[in-house]
């Protein structure tokens, strides 16, 4: 998994017929990072520049996470087994498919449309998934305090 990211942002943007410079300007990246990305000469980005990169894409942005290895250190548990026992049904509902319905939601009293609910989707997951990825780190550092 070294390059796991850099050769599916490659494969993908290939597929697209698109080139660095392009992928580029339609993402709002430089075509340097792209290329660094591209053959492991960078390390993982953030959760808010895989985001631009699906987008640009048109591609899955789970897909491009888990490439990065943030959807990692679930130890093949579900959602369900990582919840702690005093969860209530209430606890267990999915924040993120709650924000992908139709129902109406509010924050403060405000009604949020399509575009409010997107955005704060797209912010928790990028939020969600970066701190996941730093518990992650923190625990390998933990275990192994000397850096071995």
């Amino acid at each position: 998994m070294e390059n796991e990211f850099g050769v599916l942002l490659k494969q993908i943007r290939e597929q697209k017929g698109l080139t660095i410079n392009q992928l580029a300007e339609a993402a709002g990246i430089s075509n340097s990072q792209i290329s660094r990305m591209e053959n492991g000469l960078r390390g993982i980005p953030k959760a808010p520049t895989i985001r631009k990169l699906a987008d640009a894409l048109d591609a899955s942005y789970g897909e491009f996470m888990s490439a990065a290895g943030y959807l990692e250190g679930t130890d093949g548990m579900d959602a369900a087994e990582q919840l702690p026992a005093w969860a209530t049904s209430k606890d267990k509902r999915d924040f993120k498919k709650m924000l992908e319905e139709d129902g109406e939601l509010m924050f403060d009293g405000i009604p949020l449309d399509q575009e409010d609910k997107q955005r704060i989707k797209d912010v928790l997951t990028g939020l969600f998934w970066e701190a996941k990825h730093m518990n992650k780190r923190k625990k390998k550092h933990n275990e192994n305090p000397d850096g071995r």
